[in-house]
């Protein structure tokens, strides 16, 4: 088993390498993945750490919110497509790197992390949702 898990790690850092910046993408490429890749977008901050509305609240299109503490429940939500782009956010990365690491070991290829607040991606949202 422990041969099996080692594998599957080497194959996900291999991924990741491929990736610009580890995995982590900025404010402007996570709105090129959520509007022209189609990719969905996990705000995973624990309910104590949401301040004012969630992504999903927000209205950004494919945004769901997926607590940390409570992720497992929301497995359902995930695309059957291993490689459809996934963005997990939160408000200093820490849950949403946890949340890459879960998903990449359930065999999703196209896991971002947002490198900023996902507060900033609402604010961003809110100010193109206005014009």
């Amino acid at each position: 088993m422990a041969d099996k898990t080692a594998e599957k790690l080497q194959t996900i850092l291999e991924l990741d390498k491929q990736k610009e910046n580890l995995g982590m993408v900025t404010l402007h490429q996570t709105r090129e993945l959520l509007m022209d890749a189609g990719a969905i977008l996990l705000d995973v901050r624990p309910p104590a750490k949401v301040k004012g509305e969630n992504a999903q609240e927000a209205g950004i299109v494919s945004a769901y919110y997926t607590p940390y503490p409570e992720f497992s429940q929301y497995l359902d939500i995930l695309p059957k497509d291993h490689t459809s782009p996934i963005v997990v956010a939160c408000v200093k990365g820490w849950f949403g790197n946890r949340v890459m690491g879960y998903l990449e070991m359930m065999g999703y290829e196209n896991v971002f992390v947002l490198d900023t607040s996902i507060e900033d991606l609402i604010e961003v949202h809110h100010a193109h949702a206005d014009k």
